[in-house]
């Protein structure tokens, strides 16, 4: 699986290692086109997304349950909302939040249920250890990822965020190894590189672009670069 001892778990991150989001912008423009016959810009709409993103992350943690999730929809729609024009203020927050929803589309990358198989068939545990809310349960069941794991750990359950390292150490306890058993691997240097180290885990850097990584670090283009058939 690697060089050396072959790792008996590999933890994964979810967003640029196993999921990609699809441009929303261009989304959003359709949503509000079809449901409310509200034209906007793709400048217009994508100013509306980055304000919603940028809310979404700074409080991501609050979709700890179904309640939170509902509450944190419901700010996220406010925010996205305050960034479009002015025919906008009066949408309806429930009909906004279903376009909102329709606007944000996850997809896998080629890579991922081919290298996940083998890695299962041969016998490595497999544990997502993420910064998301409680909806990554169901975004990765529906991409048919989350039955080739063994557990999946959001911070938004764990009350911790990466780099901290007891999201890490739940991690590892899912998948029932030691950190010297294991690997993780994400896109963040910040978040997934520094954080595994914390935790006394090997990361390991995706770089899906070919770009290299930071001297000392292992860094790879595919996941495929893990796996030997």
């Amino acid at each position: 699986m690697r060089r050396g001892a072959p790792p008996r778990a590999i933890l994964l991150d979810a967003l640029g290692t196993l999921v990609a989001l699809q441009p929303p912008a261009p989304r959003l423009r359709t949503e509000l086109a079809q449901r409310f016959g509200v034209s906007v810009s793709l400048a217009q709409a994508e100013r509306a997304i980055t304000a919603e993103i940028a809310y979404y992350r700074a409080h991501f943690d609050q979709g700890s349950d179904e309640r939170g999730m509902k509450a944190l929809r419901h700010s996220c729609v406010l925010a996205l909302r305050a960034e479009l024009p002015q025919q906008a203020e009066s949408l309806p927050i429930e009909r906004l939040t279903e376009a909102l929803l329709g606007s944000i589309a996850f997809s896998a990358y080629a890579d991922v249920l081919p290298v996940l198989g083998v890695a299962r068939a041969q016998g490595v545990r497999l544990v997502v250890v993420s910064n998301w809310d409680i909806s990554l349960h169901d975004l990765l069941a529906r991409l048919r990822i989350g039955p080739l794991l063994d557990g999946i750990v959001t911070s938004a359950q764990q009350g911790a965020r990466k780099p901290d390292p007891a999201i890490f150490v739940r991690g590892l306890e899912l998948a029932g190894v030691g950190p010297a058993e294991a690997i993780h691997v994400g896109d963040s240097v910040e978040e997934d590189v520094a954080g595994a180290r914390s935790a006394a885990i090997e990361p390991v850097l995706i770089r899906r672009d070919g770009s290299p990584g930071p001297a000392g670090t292992r860094t790879i283009a595919s996941l495929s670069e893990l796996v030997v058939t």
